[in-house]
């Protein structure tokens, strides 16, 4: 490497990069480790092997890395590995970076225009016997969840025809159906938009394609028993800035948000669009179809939280500071007997993201619900992930009663996304499990909690012996 990477928050403090993949048999457990906790908990991790080409990018176009925890009988083994996709491939060949800005290929060195760029660092996806790690601006890449090794872009044999494959799929826990879908299908800041279905054993039994109100950053999408849900908020793409060697993404206040709700096994021609105010939205946490009506939980706030959106928008949001952006975690509810395009708009909780449920509640009513906050009252935030603000707290919320239990980590360390492991205990809420960054130390832990019970802290404390670069997110997969 012949210089360092930049002194920037996404490259500095417990966001410089690790670059380091390893095994590391028996991790020292502190307190007590519930035998039934037996499966594998993978984690994506932007992690850039080289320093940007252009001098700076967002930490969101680090290579992708997939992590393993292996929990056994009371042990717990780690592994990391990258993905090797065609970028870091290519990247590692010429001993730099190649790639330009986040998302815009017009950047790049001219000898990889045109080759592939995704970074496959965003969820490892657990399905057909396969890790696909995903990324959304490209398709998945497969990995074996053993090894860890690669073993190539995922096309599913050449039928997926969407260029790009969303990092946030919905697995209907009945039966093992994945659906997914990808945005910008067509190509760079097209509207076009894929849905896709895959049955259990990983086959593409379905993609077919329909086009949003303009072209949006949808990160993420809801599925019920009965619809599928498409968000549209405007942080938009325009082609012209791209070529023009702009940002990929800008927030545009002007424009309003659009839901689109259609038959889950419908027709895409039956799609239909809600509008409502512009809001900047990531993550959902569940969705469910009562009757007539389409509800829908997630996590929204009046602003992009990631600033190098911020920064590539007008003035007015290039000015904001992160504790002028106001967010909530809330329930849209969607009357599909009624015409027009209003819905109705409720406050379940306050502002976090990163929310879980237990699997075996996806796409139905449910009761309880998981999420990381900053607490402010815990002290000014510590930088740590691509928002720059570390999560510092965990939330039980239940989503009926708006009742809430938290754990907060201290002032010297923070967390990353909490993932639920399910127990076999009739009655039982079953466990979280997130990573805890100790900046005292500049050392990891593995936090077990009871769900039921965050606020009475960890049953057992995972040492592990060096920092680990903020992941996105992670998926746990049961032994069985």
């Amino acid at each position: 490497m012949t210089h360092p990477f930049p002194n920037h928050p996404d490259f500095i403090g417990h966001n410089a990069p690790s670059r380091i993949e390893c095994d590391i048999h028996d991790l020292v457990i502190e307190g007590t480790l519930p035998q039934e906790i037996n499966g594998t908990w993978y984690r994506s991790i932007p992690d850039p092997q080289y320093p940007p080409m252009l001098g700076h990018d967002t930490m969101l176009s680090g290579d992708g890395m997939v992590s393993a925890f292996v929990f056994e009988n009371g042990h717990v083994d780690f592994k990391v590995r990258y993905v090797q996709t065609e970028r870091l491939r290519n990247d590692r060949a010429a001993r730099r970076s190649l790639h330009g800005l986040y998302r815009n290929p017009y950047t790049d060195d001219p000898s990889v225009r045109g080759k592939g760029r995704g970074a496959a660092n965003t969820t490892p996806i657990y399905h057909g016997g396969q890790i696909l790690a995903a990324k959304e601006d490209s398709r998945a890449w497969a990995v074996d969840p053993v090894t860890l090794e690669t073993r190539g872009e995922w096309d599913y044999h050449g039928r997926l025809r969407s260029q790009t494959m969303t990092a946030h799929p919905r697995i209907d826990p009945d039966t093992g159906e994945m659906y997914f879908f990808g945005y910008e299908a067509g190509g760079l800041a097209t509207r076009d938009v894929a849905y896709c279905v895959a049955n259990r054993d990983g086959e593409l039994i379905r993609e077919d394609w329909l086009q949003v109100p303009y072209c949006a950053l949808m990160h993420d999408f809801a599925v019920t028993k009965e619809h599928a849900v498409f968000p549209v908020f405007p942080i938009t793409a325009d082609l012209e800035r791209i070529r023009a060697g702009g940002a990929h993404w800008a927030w545009d206040r002007t424009k309003d948000s659009f839901i689109g709700i259609m038959p889950r096994d419908g027709s895409v021609d039956q799609i239909r669009w809600f509008r409502g105010p512009a809001v900047s939205a990531f993550h959902f946490m569940n969705a469910f179809t009562e009757g007539n009506k389409v509800h829908v939980d997630f996590s929204i706030a009046s602003a992009p939280v990631f600033a190098f959106i911020r920064e590539a928008s007008d003035p007015e949001t290039r000015e904001l500071r992160p504790d002028q952006i106001a967010g909530e975690i809330v329930r849209w509810s969607f009357d599909l007997s009624k015409p027009g395009e209003s819905f109705e708009r409720y406050t379940l909780a306050p502002a976090g993201d990163m929310p879980r449920i237990a699997d075996k509640h996806h796409m139905r009513d449910y009761e309880i619900g998981y999420y990381a906050r900053v607490d402010l009252s815990m002290g000014p935030p510590i930088l740590s992930g691509p928002v720059g603000a570390g999560f510092n707290a965990v939330t039980r919320l239940e989503v009926r009663s708006g009742r809430a239990k938290h754990l907060h980590m201290g002032p010297q360390a923070t967390l990353q996304e909490p993932v639920h492991i399910a127990s076999k205990v009739s009655g039982h809420e079953g466990y979280l499990a997130f990573v805890v960054d100790r900046h005292d130390t500049n050392l990891a832990e593995v936090h077990i909690v009871e769900a039921q019970n965050p606020e009475n802290g960890a049953i057992a404390r995972i040492h592990v012996p060096m920092r680990l670069r903020s992941a996105v997110h992670g998926t746990w997969v049961a032994r069985a």
